[in-house]
C-alpha cells in the first residue's frame, strides 16, 4: 500500500478545507489510519457497520460456468437504512454540524436512496432537510422513499426540469441570510462532493484490508453502479492507494449529461486537489480515471427502466444470491456482470459485485399518517 508523506498544515487549499474538526483522532477506519492528518480534519458522524461483508456466491458462479464470484454487501452498511450513500453521509453530516449549520439541501430523483438516506440520518443527527426532487416514473421503491423523507420530516420541493429545481434550490439557499439565519449545507446529488468521495477512498482501503487478511483474492474487476459518480471515484483512487491490480466496471445508470468520463475525471481532480499535494503526487486525475471502465449499454431509454437485460439480472440473482437487487441502479451493474460472464470475458479472472443497494426493510420507518400529509406536487406517485 502506498504511504503518504506527512502532511502541510492546511493542504488543500482555503476554499477547499474542511472545517477545524477537534474531536479525538478517529483511527477506526483504514483511511485514517493510512493518513492520520485526514483524520485530524475530517469530522466523521459513525452510522455504518464497518466493514462491510464479503460474500461469496458459487451458486450464481456455478450456473454463469466461472470459478469464483463475490458480493460486497454495501448493502448492509447501517442498521437503519443501508446501501452506498450511507458512508457518504458519514463525513457530509458531521461536515455541516462542523460548520454550524442547522440544514442540508440535497438533490436527485423522486425516488433518490440518497435523498431518502440524507433524511433519515439526518433528522437523527438534528438537521432538516430539504430534498429537491426531479421526475421518475411511479414505482413501488420511488413510493418508499418518499414515505420515508416525508416520514423524516424533509421539505421536499419536486419540479419537472433542472432549471426549474435549480433556482428553487438557490432561493431556498439564499433567502435564509435575507432572513438573518444560516443558508443550509450544500449536498450534490448522491453526496458526490470530495468528502463523500473519500468514504470510498475508504472503502476500497478496506477492501484491501479484507484480502490482506484473505477473505477473497484480490478482484480483477469491481461491477458497481454509477450516478453521481462518487462511488467510483473513491474505488479508483483507494484502489490506486492500496496498489490493488482491480479494474472499476461503471455502469451508467443516469442520463449522460451527469455522469461521463470527463465528468468523473473531474470529480477526481476537484477531490485530490482537496485531498492536498500528497495525493496529486501519488496519482494524477487522468491515471485515476484510466483504472475505470464505462459501460453505457444497460441505462435504457430513461432514468429508472427496467430494461430486459435488468429484468433477467433481478431475477437470477433473486433465484441464486441472497442479495435484493433494485431496477434503478443495482441491477443494471449486475446486468453487466452476467453479460460479461456469458460471453466468456471473466475466465479465470475474479469479480466482485460492489452491491450500493439498502437491504433493510423500510415499514418499521415509515411515520403512520404520512399518506395524509403528501405534498400535491407527489401525488402522482401515490394515485392509481
Amino acid at each position: 500500500m502506498r504511504r503518504l508523506p506527512a502532511f502541510a498544515e492546511g493542504m488543500g487549499g482555503e476554499e477547499s478545507r474542511p472545517a477545524p474538526y477537534t474531536a479525538a483522532m478517529d483511527d477506526s477506519l483504514p483511511l485514517f489510519r493510512h493518513d492520520p492528518a485526514l483524520a485530524a480534519r475530517l469530522p466523521r458522524m459513525p452510522l455504518c457497520e464497518l466493514p462491510t461483508p464479503v460474500e461469496a456466491l458459487p451458486v450464481l458462479a456455478g450456473e454463469l460456468g466461472i470459478p469464483v464470484l463475490y458480493a460486497k454487501r454495501d448493502d448492509l452498511s447501517a442498521p437503519l437504512y443501508g446501501g452506498n450513500k450511507v458512508r457518504k453521509l458519514e463525513f457530509l453530516l458531521a461536515d455541516a454540524l462542523a460548520r454550524g449549520h442547522s440544514e442540508v439541501l440535497t438533490f436527485g430523483f423522486a425516488g433518490s436512496n440518497f435523498a431518502a438516506a440524507t433524511a433519515l440520518y439526518g433528522q437523527r443527527a438534528g438537521l432538516r432537510c430539504l430534498s429537491m426532487l426531479l421526475p421518475q416514473k411511479p414505482s413501488d421503491y420511488v413510493r418508499g422513499n418518499l414515505r420515508l423523507g416525508l416520514s423524516a420530516g424533509a421539505s421536499i420541493h419536486h419540479a419537472g426540469s433542472v432549471p426549474s429545481i435549480a433556482l428553487r434550490a438557490a432561493w431556498e439557499y439564499l433567502k435564509r441570510p435575507l432572513a438573518g439565519r444560516r443558508p443550509p449545507y450544500w449536498i450534490p446529488a448522491g453526496g458526490s462532493s470530495p468528502p463523500g468521495v473519500a468514504a470510498y477512498i475508504n472503502a476500497a482501503l478496506e477492501l484491501a484490508d479484507q484480502v490482506a487478511a484473505g477473505e477473497l483474492p484480490a478482484p480483477d474487476r469491481i461491477y458497481v453502479a454509477m450516478g453521481s459518480m462518487g462511488t467510483a471515484a473513491g474505488l479508483a483512487i483507494g484502489l490506486a492507494l492500496a496498489d490493488l491490480p482491480t479494474r472499476v466496471v461503471a455502469v451508467r445508470v443516469v442520463e449522460k449529461r451527469f455522469a461521463s468520463a470527463r465528468g468523473l475525471e473531474e470529480l477526481l481532480q476537484r477531490t485530490l486537489r482537496w485531498l492536498g499535494p500528497a495525493y496529486r503526487d501519488v496519482m494524477t486525475p487522468a491515471q485515476a480515471l484510466a483504472r475505470v471502465d464505462i459501460r453505457e449499454e444497460y441505462y435504457g431509454e430513461h432514468y429508472g427502466q427496467v430494461t430486459p437485460a435488468t429484468a433477467a439480472a433481478l431475477e437470477q440473482f433473486a433465484g441464486a444470491t441472497p442479495l435484493r437487487l433494485d431496477g434503478t441502479y443495482s441491477a443494471k451493474a449486475a446486468a453487466a456482470l452476467l453479460a460479461d460472464a456469458r460471453r466468456g470475458e471473466l475466465g479465470d479472472r475474479v469479480p466482485l459485485f460492489w452491491h450500493t443497494f439498502n437491504a433493510r426493510p423500510l415499514q418499521d420507518l415509515l411515520r403512520s399518517g404520512v399518506a395524509r400529509d403528501i405534498p400535491p406536487g407527489l401525488r402522482p406517485y401515490f394515485d392509481g
